[in-house]
């Protein structure tokens, strides 16, 4: 009897998922991977299985990567320098060889592989490939303010355009392309650039229906700490004027509102150590992260 109860629980979720399936089969689907949801064969292998699935299904889905952490213990165990100011990365020449290395190479071929590896077909590719990612040097404003207070942080660079031609021929052969964050400049030079503001810039290009922003937290939390599961953008803005959205949110939920301005339709921020949220928040009812809509929602999640 349990078993037969089990049985039927699994009906009623593959039921749940049809008008979603039905919904957003044919679209595209834009992913940023990183944080903790890269830590670990076992999340590694979940999220392989989830971007499969939605191939399978039907869904396009384009995945942009990030890797800090690696990029970092390989200039250490070169023992190449490198610094930070105000948190942020500082990208010297030296330093940019090995983000090239570790991102373009290392991570890039291990999601690529994990993901064939379930039986997906994918290729991985970098800003520079197809002139996808065209960039400038970017200047971050100093946390300490002054309308000259910017920090100069080597080869780290801006998004200029996003040519997606290459990406376009990948989804019509049945790839998923899998890019690691890397722009290249006007003059061939490469430039490492923050992964959530190459996947809300691509994203756009592409008008993609979603994009999902994998995060180390569950989503967007209130006051009360309890987890908001639809907001608008508007509210959105809000919050962060309030201080509801603040610390690293707001930098991710700005790539967010990015994106929606470019014409995509919803945003999801999720917890990516939970073994397939991407599919949790697809396919069911309730979601398992915060959704972020441009137009006020409808009733229920789509």
């Amino acid at each position: 009897m349990a078993e037969m109860r089990e049985y039927l629980q699994k009906a009623r979720t593959l039921i749940e998922a049809l008008p979603y399936i039905r919904e957003f089969s044919g679209k595209t689907v834009v992913i940023k991977y990183g944080g903790a949801a890269m830590v670990g064969e076992e999340r590694m292998s979940s999220f392989a299985e989830s971007i499969v699935l939605l191939q399978y299904v039907g869904i396009r889905p384009v995945v942009v990567h990030g890797g800090g952490p690696q990029i970092d213990r390989m200039l250490e165990k070169l023992s190449i320098p490198f610094q930070r100011k105000e948190g942020l990365r500082v990208t010297s020449p030296d330093a940019m060889e090995v983000v090239e290395m570790v991102l373009g190479g290392t991570v890039n071929k291990q999601i690529v592989a994990l993901i064939n590896l379930f039986g997906g077909k994918a290729v991985g590719l970098t800003g520079k490939d197809g002139e996808l990612i065209r960039a400038r040097k970017y200047f971050a404003p100093s946390p300490k303010g002054g309308d000259t207070a910017l920090l100069d942080l080597g080869l780290v660079g801006d998004v200029v355009e996003v040519r997606p031609g290459v990406l376009r021929a990948m989804e019509r052969s049945g790839f998923v392309p899998v890019i690691a964050p890397i722009g290249m400049g006007a003059e061939g030079e490469a430039y490492n650039i923050n992964g959530d503001t190459v996947a809300a810039e691509v994203a756009g290009a592409l008008s993609a229906e979603k994009l999902i922003l994998l995060t180390d937290v569950p989503g967007v939390i209130d006051a009360r700490g309890e987890l908001i599961s639809t907001m608008t953008d508007t509210e959105t803005a809000a919050a962060i004027q309030d201080g509801t959205i603040s610390g690293g949110m707001i930098p991710k939920v700005a790539c967010g509102l990015t994106a929606l301005g470019k014409g995509v339709k919803k945003v999801h921020i999720l917890d990516g150590r939970v073994p397939h949220s991407v599919l949790l928040e697809i396919f069911t009812d309730a979601g398992v992260g915060t959704e972020i809509t441009a137009p006020e929602p409808e009733e229920g999640r789509e």
